[in-house]
């Protein structure tokens, strides 16, 4: 009997094991609830003094302090921040530090690899929440290996979630803050899966799209049914410009009519209806094989430059899609370039296209971009003009999905009449077919 039972809890030990080492590949979310998070806490809880002191990231007491402390006991020792709340996630920890006086948030960013190391967690993100408070945001695991997005991430108010940041949160494309964006990346790295998140989002949303895709609308023209305005080739994609320019002036008009600066001063009932031109491949409208066709060029990118300047005030927004913009694509790439705020690179095929896309807005993002593995699509380096970056992936979305949200939000395509001579034409959705049913019953035996 007392073999049995030393093989019951040996067989059992085993299983536990087994499962647990099953859970951190399969589960990483109920494996870091089970064994990740009370681990992390305790490394954390003993080591947080020792930790900030050998990281440097400890002050001088103050002397009333000092004073008291050699008064109690014999050594003063250095302070680090406060912790002020400790709390555990599905995916990591979050800590509330109060800053002392002496550190900033750049203070704890750059020792963020040495955080992650003595705590033993995936990654360590700083977020300044208010003046003297962060926000240390530990993950447990790499949340960019499988993409989950949050449950409360949806499309509103021109706010669309497209990716999963490293952190944990939403990546959201909000085009009240950030108007224009350029998005790069190389074959196969997942660039097409972004734009179509994207177009998901959007499709969901009262708002215009117009596509601009010079490859035949091979990638865009699957989403005709949601689109107020497609181009197909270079001569469509000059026209339809020219019609966004004029649009973009009426618009103007109306908002010197009513003494304001921008749609959103104007009342609901004659704001007109946001717009948004996805372009595929930027290169296809900058690039000429001869020189007839420099008049058309010419035509393109101006309107184009002329909406990255002006269009925000009037709802008129740039998604740019691309695999390289350089000063090689000729005379105004780099001045278009210069007005997209938003940017998001995929894995590129040289430093030099990373370089074009994150150089002049976040340096230090550069080599994150160029070591993205190719085993991971959809992964991507996302900053703007204000410095910050991170690490994103897009979730995985099937053309058909994406397709069957832009058929079931065809209602929310605005009127815009100076669109409608570029309205895609949509064939209609065959009927699935049934089997015909057997006139005569089978003979029962």
């Amino acid at each position: 009997m007392t073999d049995l039972t030393v093989w019951v809890e040996g067989a059992g030990a085993i299983t536990a094991a087994g499962g647990l080492g099953y859970a951190k590949v399969r589960a990483p979310r109920v494996y870091w609830a089970a064994v990740g998070l009370p681990m992390a806490w305790g490394r954390f809880a003993i080591s947080y003094r020792n930790t900030m002191d050998v990281c440097g990231l400890t002050v001088q007491p103050s002397g009333l302090r000092a004073f008291m402390s050699r008064r109690v006991r014999s050594e003063v020792q250095p302070v680090p921040p406060k912790i002020r709340r400790v709390r555990g996630t599905s995916t990591g920890l979050r800590v509330t530090l109060r800053l002392p006086a002496g550190l900033e948030p750049a203070d704890l960013a750059a020792a963020s690899e040495r955080l992650r190391h003595a705590w033993g967690v995936h990654s360590v993100h700083v977020r300044p929440t208010k003046p003297g408070f962060v926000e240390l945001r530990m993950t447990g695991f790499d949340l960019l290996r499988r993409v989950q997005m949050p449950k409360k991430a949806a499309p509103r108010d021109l706010v669309v979630p497209v990716a999963l940041r490293d952190d944990g949160t939403a990546y959201e494309r909000n085009y009240r803050e950030i108007p224009h964006a350029l998005t790069l990346g190389a074959n196969q790295s997942g660039k097409s899966m972004y734009q179509r998140n994207l177009i998901k989002g959007l499709a969901q949303l009262p708002v215009a799209l117009v596509g601009i895709d010079c490859k035949r609308g091979v990638e865009q023209s699957r989403y005709a049914p949601r689109l107020s305005a497609l181009a197909t080739n270079p001569d469509d994609a000059a026209s339809l410009i020219d019609v966004l320019v004029a649009e973009m002036e009426d618009r103007f008009d109306l908002l010197a009519k009513y003494g304001v600066s921008d749609v959103w001063e104007l009342p609901e009932d004659l704001r007109p209806a946001p717009v948004v031109v996805l372009v595929d491949e930027i290169a296809e409208l900058f690039l000429i094989s001869s020189k007839r066709d420099e008049d058309r060029r010419e035509r393109i990118v101006t309107g184009m430059i002329r909406l990255a300047q002006l269009s925000r005030a009037t709802g008129i927004f740039l998604e740019i899609c691309g695999q390289r913009f350089g000063s090689e694509l000729g005379k105004g790439a780099t001045m278009l370039r210069a007005q997209l705020t938003g940017r998001v690179v995929h894995r590129v095929n040289d430093k030099q296209t990373a370089e074009m896309g994150l150089n002049d807005v976040a340096p230090e993002s550069v080599p994150a971009a160029c070591t993205i593995p190719a085993d991971r699509p959809g992964q991507a380096v996302a900053a703007d003009a204000s410095g910050g970056w991170g690490r994103i992936r897009t979730p995985l979305t099937s053309v058909d999905e994406t397709v069957s949200v832009c058929r079931k939000f065809v209602h929310l395509i605005p009127d815009l009449p100076a669109l409608e001579p570029f309205r895609p034409t949509v064939a209609p959705v065959p009927a699935p077919t049934v089997p015909p049913m057997p006139t005569t019953a089978p003979a029962i035996p």
